[in-house]
């Protein structure tokens, strides 16, 4: 068994390198075809360094107005599901009652629903209600599609607050929503940020629903208007493909860097129950 370990490291290794990889290589080509003036589909090291294709991409009807538009639609839903989130897990996370366990139950299972399979009825409903090409109609869909799997995860970090804290405040006067806003969401930094930034960064990469909800082309999200880059006969302008998909990733890559330390901050409030 002890000649057997080194092999399976090395095995697990090989794994892990071959997946590293498949991750590296598609990065790989975005950077290096971004400052390519001859850019196609091969990881290669660029023929000489050139910012045209930043330059061809960094227009109003290009890459503002779109990035514009993804900012406000993600912007604001995630804002959204952030704070429905937290008011509904709340009673989920400190009240008990038999109806939480199937509740929970029915939001793990709307978790699971194609988004394509209810596009259609939410379309018909959205043109009913003149929702339909409209920014705030948008948001709230991506709030709603988003929002199941936002309260289950609120849920499970806020169980981790103790309640002896709010007990506390409770006697001291403070009401539920006192002790909800600044007692529970302020200890539950890093809860808030696993939530924030991952409903932010599935709205961010959606194309089908923007796509869907929205008809006019100075409404359109970076993550639809990406598709302009592939011609009609094949044709696909690689290096502004690739300096564009460089631009559209900054968003999510900053805010990952401005949260990252609440990420890995955790729960430190093992002592402050004591005593």
């Amino acid at each position: 068994m002890p000649r057997d370990r080194p092999s399976r490291r090395l095995a697990a290794d090989a794994g892990l390198l071959v997946v590293a990889l498949a991750f590296a290589l598609p990065l790989a080509w975005v950077l290096l075809a971004s400052v390519d003036p001859h850019a196609d589909l091969r990881v290669k090291a660029p023929d000489g360094l050139t910012s045209a294709n930043f330059d061809a991409v960094l227009t109003p009807d290009i890459t503002y107005t779109p990035l514009l538009n993804s900012l406000v639609l993600c912007g604001g839903a995630t804002a959204l599901t952030v704070a429905c989130a937290a008011l509904a897990a709340y009673p989920l996370s400190r009240f008990r009652s038999r109806l939480n366990r199937p509740f929970l139950l029915t939001i793990l299972f709307a978790t699971s629903l194609p988004i394509t399979a209810i596009m259609v009825p939410v379309y018909a409903l959205f043109v009913r209600v003149n929702l339909i090409d409209t920014l705030q109609g948008t948001i709230l869909f991506f709030a709603a599609s988003q929002l199941p799997f936002a309260i289950w995860l609120m849920k499970n970090f806020m169980d981790g607050v103790p309640k002896e804290l709010e007990e506390a405040a409770w006697t001291d006067g403070a009401s539920a929503w006192q002790s909800l806003t600044r007692i529970v969401l302020p200890l539950m930094g890093p809860g808030l940020a696993v939530v924030t930034v991952f409903s932010f960064v599935m709205m961010w990469g959606n194309f089908f629903v923007p796509f869907m909800l929205l008809l006019s082309p100075d409404l359109m999200p970076a993550s639809v208007s990406i598709n302009d880059f592939f011609g009609n006969r094949g044709m696909v302008a690689y290096g502004q493909l690739a300096a564009f998909s460089v631009i559209y990733s900054t968003p999510v890559i900053l805010l990952y860097v401005l949260v990252a330390r609440r990420l890995g901050g955790g729960f430190a409030l093992g002592g402050a129950v004591k005593g």
